[in-house]
């Protein structure tokens, strides 16, 4: 397996998205999102993209965004190792004396996979419940 930075095109997203069963985006939407990400992981097999990870942020708080592996390639370690490097790139980007928040929106059923990478369920004792709020917009 070959991880490659900064290299998640639009095809390569909206498939990754599709094997999963995840609605996409408009094509506007999404080529402005990737552009606008501040960290991509890419997983390649047979130099075919298997697996990606998206990071958003303002340099303080980050959002861990579109996890995804194949669903062939899961339960290979690829996921962890998404994670992993965008944890690393937050801890390289943080500097001396400061401090970064990462969360994320955890798919039902898949906390546990984060929560053994450190992250906590919310609510908890320091955090509410997370919320979210979806804007549908018609042509």
């Amino acid at each position: 397996m070959e991880y490659k930075e900064n290299i998640l095109g639009y095809e390569d997203y909206c498939r990754l998205r599709e094997s999963v069963g995840w609605l996409n985006f408009s094509k506007v939407q999404a080529e402005k999102s990737l552009n606008n990400s501040v960290y991509t992981v890419v997983a390649l097999k047979d130099n075919q993209a298997v697996g990606m990870g998206r990071l958003i942020g303002d340099g303080m708080y980050y959002m861990i965004v579109d996890v995804v592996v194949q669903p062939a390639c899961q339960k290979m370690g690829i996921g962890s190792r998404i994670i992993d490097m965008i944890n690393e790139y937050v801890e390289r980007e943080t500097p001396g004396g400061g401090r970064s928040s990462i969360q994320l929106i955890a798919e039902k059923g898949k906390e546990t996979f984060y929560e053994k990478r450190g992250f906590k369920t919310i609510p908890h004792e320091f955090c509410g419940s997370g919320m979210r709020k979806i804007t549908h917009k018609e042509i």
